[in-house]
């Protein structure tokens, strides 16, 4: 396994930069340009790393941003003369000179080939582009283990599911090429990105300089480079791949963090309270080695003590130990049936059997350190469905939700007049000309998805909930009418309204 990439990281000039950033915004070199050239199908396909169907489509098609798929994407050789025309402003020497292309043929049939991945990527609001080591879809073959990953499914998966307040101060920790950072300057008014690969740092800086943004780079391992600082919102990609400590296994630096089982991410939540800043909220996703018997929860719930940290942690899947070392091999390149995958995939399967591993679980840790002096509040649940996409509006407004309710009593609770979130609608099921329902179900449209089921005093609480009456006036009208006490209701009652509130369902 090669240890070294095959190209230097392209880098240049403010001009040069600026007139790059020109040809490609000028020829529809873009997210929704690229969507449009390629069609839904074949943008799927490339998503999966599938080319034929893009191919196709590119073959077709004598548009400039074809070329550039072709080139930046695909890694495949084009003609110098038609690239010259594609990009007027940048040139094939100004290719060149921020080592972009190299040349692979001379005189009439002279071609060339990208050095890197140079992607349109963006969200609701912002088009930007990010550069990265060329995938395994134009390599052909197992990654190099100083490979910079692009775009890939844990960053979206992060960068959807990150809540983004307003705030002055943020940290990348991991940045790899940037992808966090770009996010963070849409709402962040300063933002630390930091990275133990100097490769890394050097497609953060040219991504951050092609996109004419400004980022505070510093290298350095997880937290050290910003000791003592204190941040408003930590976002956080760490190398979580539970990988063997075994001789010949490589350790691919985006990845792998280089310590044995769940530590990396285990120490970095457990440090993260030093750099939080109060009210601060962290997230990154991780993974969490479970034993036979051993609940997740309990697993990450261990990594939270003493933290003072409030948590929610989401898990959204587990993976029984081949299923997982399956993934993990084929992700660096390793092909079924090959020589290499089967003695990696052997390597997977011995280290978690010396340590008794049975399941590995994936998900999603979201932390706040308290404004106040109170308890911190822990959330650990399993939510396994689609959620709404982007998450983040959802987790930051669940996050505040939880801090009110961590903040209030139960007497302020009952005295709200909550009223029903506009996307949740009712489910009732029963047998046919039965007067009440057997089941009764809330369904949230968006957010997380929740499926709440309710008892006959719940669904009388919820379908009272219009924000005229407090909780605790509707508590006596249910009393009332079921001939109960109200003292008997409550204690029932507020774990319901909790719930409800704490999911949006009630607000």
């Amino acid at each position: 396994m090669t240890v070294s990439s095959r190209y230097a990281v392209p880098s240049g000039t403010a001009d040069q930069l600026a007139d790059l950033r020109a040809d490609l915004g000028e020829v529809g070199y873009t997210s929704e340009g690229l969507t449009e050239l390629l069609g839904p199908l074949a943008s799927a396909a490339l998503h999966r790393d599938q080319p034929l169907p893009a191919q196709r489509v590119l073959e077709a098609s004598r548009a400039p941003a074809a070329l550039l798929v072709r080139l930046l994407v695909l890694g495949l050789p084009v003609p110098a003369a038609e690239l010259v025309d594609a990009l007027p402003r940048t040139g094939l020497e100004g290719l060149l000179a921020l080592g972009l292309v190299v040349p692979t043929g001379e005189g009439a049939a002279a071609e060339v080939r990208g050095t890197c991945d140079l992607r349109p990527y963006g969200d609701d609001r912002h088009d930007w582009w990010v550069a990265s080591d060329l995938s395994e879809l134009a390599l052909g073959g197992a990654l190099p283990t100083d490979h910079v990953l692009g775009i890939g499914g844990a960053s979206t998966t992060l960068a959807s599911w990150t809540p983004r307040p307003q705030v002055a101060r943020a940290l990348d920790l991991g940045t790899g090429c940037g992808v966090q950072a770009l996010h963070l300057t849409g709402h962040c008014d300063e933002v630390v990105a930091t990275d133990l690969s100097h490769r890394a740092l050097g497609y953060a800086r040219f991504t951050a300089a092609l996109n004419d943004l400004e980022l505070d780079l510093r290298a350095g391992s997880l937290l050290e480079p910003v000791a003592g600082e204190r941040f408003d919102l930590v976002v956080s990609n760490p190398p979580f791949v539970i990988t063997p400590r075994r001789e010949g296994v490589p350790l691919f630096e985006y990845r792998d963090g280089g310590a044995a089982g769940d530590a990396i991410v285990a120490d970095l939540v457990r440090g993260l309270p030093g750099v939080l800043a109060p009210g601060g909220i962290a997230q990154l996703p991780g993974n969490w080695e479970l034993r036979r018997g051993e609940e997740w929860t309990a697993r990450v719930g261990g990594w939270l003590a003493d933290t003072g940290l409030d948590a929610w942690v989401v898990q959204r899947e587990s993976q029984d130990v081949a299923e997982y070392a399956e993934t993990w091999v084929r992700d660096g390149g390793h092909r079924p049936g090959t020589a290499e995958f089967t003695d990696l995939y052997a390597a997977w399967l011995d280290d978690f059997a010396a340590r008794g591993i049975e399941r590995v679980g994936f998900g999603i840790v979201t932390l706040q350190r308290p404004l106040t002096d109170r308890p911190p509040f822990r959330d650990l649940e399993e939510v396994v469905g689609p959620v709404a996409q982007p998450a983040g509006p959802a987790v930051l407004a669940g996050l505040r939700a939880r801090t009110w309710l961590a903040e209030h009593t139960d007497e302020e609770l009952l005295a709200v007049a909550w009223s029903v979130a506009d996307d949740v609608t009712e489910e009732r099921i029963g047998r046919p000309g039965e007067p009440d329902p057997m089941v009764i179900r809330l369904r949230q449209g968006g957010g997380l998805g929740r499926t709440v089921r309710l008892d006959t005093v719940g669904a009388g609480l919820v379908g009272a909930c219009d924000g005229d009456l407090t909780a605790e006036q509707i508590l006596g009208g249910i009393a009332v009418l079921t001939e109960q006490r109200v003292e008997d209701l409550r204690p029932g009652a507020l774990v319901t309204l909790r719930a409800l509130v704490a999911d949006g369902i009630l607000r």
